[in-house]
């Protein structure tokens, strides 16, 4: 049997930790891309250097991208699925009042480096008639106070995604968005600079979206049969919905 080859990027923690080890334990080969190369490195240790590739560099430097892409293993060249999952919340301050560097981040992040990705890989996956799956989220969806410009760069990930998906009529090459409602990963630490109270407040008694049941919603959508292709899955926790509408009495 000819295994396939998932490329997963942000792969150092949260979704893309687990969709690594899920990807791996259905018998796939993985490329783990993120920044820490300490924990790539036990990926690799856990399962095998010929099961799991590291590839460590930031997703926003393109040079190290397109070497990580041409120096990648024979075994590992034939990438099936792009998981785009690399990204970041930065600030919870409203706009007016928000760190412009912040908001850059986010965009060469969540925006740049993820089409600069799917760009490069667009004419092996199109040949492999192979699959991409993008990470969004529903505050692209969804606006809420100090989502500003995360918002924004999910709601593009999310369009980005359909307008793939046009693109690609009849290539074969499936094109998903995974919107997640509120899941507890390091997502909050991030976001706040390391409060881990803060974190913990937002989760407590929410049962919220883990980690494993976003790699099990990828996992079922990259095991589809060929013919069918899920356009966008939006999920949250049950305690979770969308909130009304506010207004200001002045």
């Amino acid at each position: 049997m000819t295994l396939k080859t998932a490329w997963i990027t942000g792969a150092t923690s949260g979704f893309g930790a687990a969709t690594v080890e899920r990807f791996v334990a259905g018998g796939w080969r993985v490329i783990a891309s993120g920044r820490r190369i300490e924990r790539l490195q036990q990926l690799v240790a856990r399962h095998g250097a010929e099961r799991v590739h590291a590839a460590a560099f930031d997703v926003r430097d393109e040079a190290a991208m397109r070497a990580t892409h041409a120096d990648l293993p024979h075994a590992f060249a034939g990438i099936d699925l792009l998981v785009n999952n690399a990204g970041l919340a930065l600030g919870t301050a409203p706009a007016q009042r928000a760190d412009l560097a912040q908001w850059k981040q986010m965009i060469d992040t969540n925006v740049t480096a993820l089409v600069t990705l799917t760009h490069l890989l667009l004419p092996q996956l199109i040949e492999r008639r192979g699959a991409i799956v993008n990470i969004s989220s529903i505050a692209g969806s969804y606006p809420y106070m100090g989502g500003n410009v995360y918002g924004g760069t999910k709601a593009f990930v999310s369009q980005f995604t359909q307008n793939l998906r046009t693109d690609l009529h009849g290539t074969g090459v499936r094109v998903t968005s995974v919107e997640p409602g509120m899941a507890e990963t390091e997502f909050t630490l991030v976001r706040t600079g390391g409060d881990q109270a803060a974190s913990d407040q937002l989760y407590a008694g929410v049962q919220p979206i883990t980690a494993d049941d976003i790699a099990d919603t990828v996992w079922w959508i990259a095991n589809l049969p060929p013919h069918l292709n899920v356009n966008r899955v939006e999920m949250m926790p049950v305690n979770q919905s969308a909130a009304g509408l506010q207004v200001h009495r002045g």
